[in-house]
């Protein structure tokens, strides 16, 4: 055992990992120790920009689902942008749960967002669900304000996916398109640009939202895919 894997292990607690478990259905359990994300928040930014860190990181694949996520948030101290492009991509692919993606912000995006869109246009069009996953999300929380295109809405709209968790980001993405850039995300809804699975689900979570009007919620309603 590592002495990364020996320190997640004194801080596993058995409770959080049964509900770990439910939430990350498509992780193997026994790669689940059960670590609360604040004390893997915590370790990370103890580690950051140590001799330990940087072998850490170089350490792809990892063995346990707590490792990808301390890799991710060691990721999010980085400041250069193009070495944390790099690091990025070089961990997407060992994902294999929401949880992971959904939880890595990186402070060098933060700074230089435009900088994003092309590595952005290449993880929408990888294979791996949750690169792809990814690559919806940085567009919408970084795409969806004042650095917004329309284009971005052809983007997802485009994207056509078996996988469960790639479907629930586009209709979380467009559900918070409709509360953000109601008059240009509706046509996507009222054309049907989704599949009917994702424009229902994407209808759902908007009406769920408090940032969508009364009036629009009940206009969107009518827009169900039956």
């Amino acid at each position: 055992m590592t002495e990364v894997q020996k320190r997640l292990f004194a801080l596993q607690d058995k409770g959080y990992q049964a509900g770990s478990v439910k939430l990350n259905p498509t992780v193997d359990p026994d790669t689940i120790i059960g670590v609360r994300i604040p004390q893997l928040r915590a370790l990370a930014k103890e580690m950051k920009g140590t001799q330990d860190a940087a072998a850490f990181l170089g350490e792809l694949p990892h063995r346990y689902f707590e490792e990808y996520s301390l890799h991710s948030f060691l990721i999010g101290y980085l400041r250069d942008f193009d070495a944390a492009v790099d690091e990025v991509e070089r961990l997407l692919p060992h994902l294999n749960s929401w949880a992971l993606t959904d939880s890595m912000r990186v402070k060098a995006f933060d700074k230089e967002p435009e900088r994003l869109l092309a590595p952005i246009d290449r993880w929408l069009g990888d294979e791996h669900p949750y690169t792809v996953r990814y690559g919806i999300l940085c567009l919408m929380n970084y795409f969806l304000d004042d650095r917004f295109s329309a284009g971005y809405l052809d983007r997802v709209s485009a994207i056509r996916s078996d996988e469960y968790y790639v479907n629930m980001m586009i209709a979380w993405y467009f559900a918070t398109a409709l509360a953000k850039q109601y008059e240009a995300a509706l046509p996507y809804i009222e054309n049907r640009r989704l599949d009917q699975w994702t424009h229902n689900k994407a209808i759902q979570k908007a009406v769920e939202s408090y940032r969508v009007t009364e009036g629009q919620k009940a206009y969107l309603r009518t827009l169900r895919w039956k």
